[in-house]
């Protein structure tokens, strides 16, 4: 159990130490309605000087779910807790860190799809009635007690909302969902976060890389973040355009945000099935990558620009996916 709390206690201090994260909810840009929202269920809680209701946001990673949660803590002036649904491995690991909440903290748990489901059972109770329900001993002998807690707000976050379950799902009170960004929100985060950084840069230079971002402020955090080491070398001031453009070749960044692991996606599909239809499983087998890191982190961007299509049969590569690799069809009227 003290191993859980030392890695909540510790992935606290991480995000403390991040100086790019914002941490109230007018610092935050994007995600216009959902901030709105949000605000509106933040104000109602302190006036009710209740904690705020669980808190549920999915959507694609990158967007700004963890932040989030850390300015809710923030802005209801109370205490913060970070895990990970796949490191809770028992109940007893989620009693800990529940027995260590104060009244009105945070609790936040990233990929909470990933809970596993003894431990998940366990947090029913917790979530609904602020109890902690845990059996001691084994067969005839066993016996329920129950522990109060303290009234806490816990917040998930998933990339995968179709693989919570119905029963945690329902528990939260407050689902928001996050979409991507547009380029006129990443370039105002690219500037604003440059200052941060203690460097400068010019607006054409900020929006060449907002555009390059796949619609996400971490990818757009970190492309600024590699930018600025090149102009340091440089011995560049100020990030101008000529060394985002060069600094994004190198890093085999194309003009609309394409990297090295989506093309090799694309290439793959065409060389060895023309285009598609491919189950993702054998996606995932042929480029030796993870299925849930290939649906989490490459197919959504690919999907939104136009270039990927889901079927019954499998993954299907659009006529515009050709057009970018400036790859002739072979199949066009099997293609979307």
């Amino acid at each position: 159990m003290n191993s859980i709390v030392k890695n909540t206690q510790k992935q606290e201090l991480d995000s403390t130490n991040e100086s790019l994260r914002p941490l109230l909810l007018g610092d935050f840009v994007g995600q216009k309605e959902t901030k709105a929202n949000l605000k509106v269920f933040i104000e109602s809680a302190k006036k009710r000087k209740k904690p705020l209701d669980h808190t549920l946001f999915y959507g694609p990673p990158g967007l700004g779910k963890t932040t989030l949660s850390h300015i809710i803590a923030n802005e209801m002036g109370f205490g913060f807790k970070g895990t990970s649904g796949p490191i809770i491995t028992k109940a007893g690991d989620l009693a800990a860190i529940l027995t260590n909440l104060q009244a009105g903290d945070v609790l936040f748990i990233d990929e909470i799809h990933r809970l596993h489901t003894a431990v998940e059972e366990v947090l029913y109770s917790a979530m609904e009635d602020f109890k902690l329900d845990i059996i001691i001993g084994e067969g005839p002998s066993a016996r329920t007690i129950k522990i109060d807690l303290p009234k806490f707000t816990l917040v998930g976050a998933t990339t995968r909302l179709g693989l919570l379950s119905n029963p945690l799902r329902d528990r939260f009170g407050i689902p928001l969902k996050l979409n991507f960004y547009n380029p006129e929100e990443l370039r105002k985060i690219v500037t604003k976060d440059t200052g941060l950084l203690n460097y400068k840069i010019q607006e054409e230079a900020s929006l060449e890389i907002a555009k390059r971002s796949r619609g996400t402020p971490r990818i757009a955090i970190r492309l600024l973040k590699r930018i600025r080491d090149f102009a340091i070398v440089a011995q560049q001031e100020i990030i101008d355009l000529e060394i985002v453009k060069l600094a994004l070749e190198r890093l085999d960044v194309d003009h609309i945000g394409l990297d090295a692991s989506d093309k090799k996606y694309l290439q793959f599909i065409i060389s060895h099935y023309n285009g598609g239809p491919v189950g993702i499983n054998t996606i995932s087998a042929g480029l030796s990558e993870d299925r849930d890191s290939i649906e989490d982190t490459i197919e959504p961007y690919l999907i939104q620009r136009g270039f990927l299509s889901k079927t019954p049969r499998g993954r299907v590569l659009t006529k515009k996916a050709f057009e970018h690799l400036g790859i002739k069809l072979t199949n066009e009227d099997e293609l979307f």
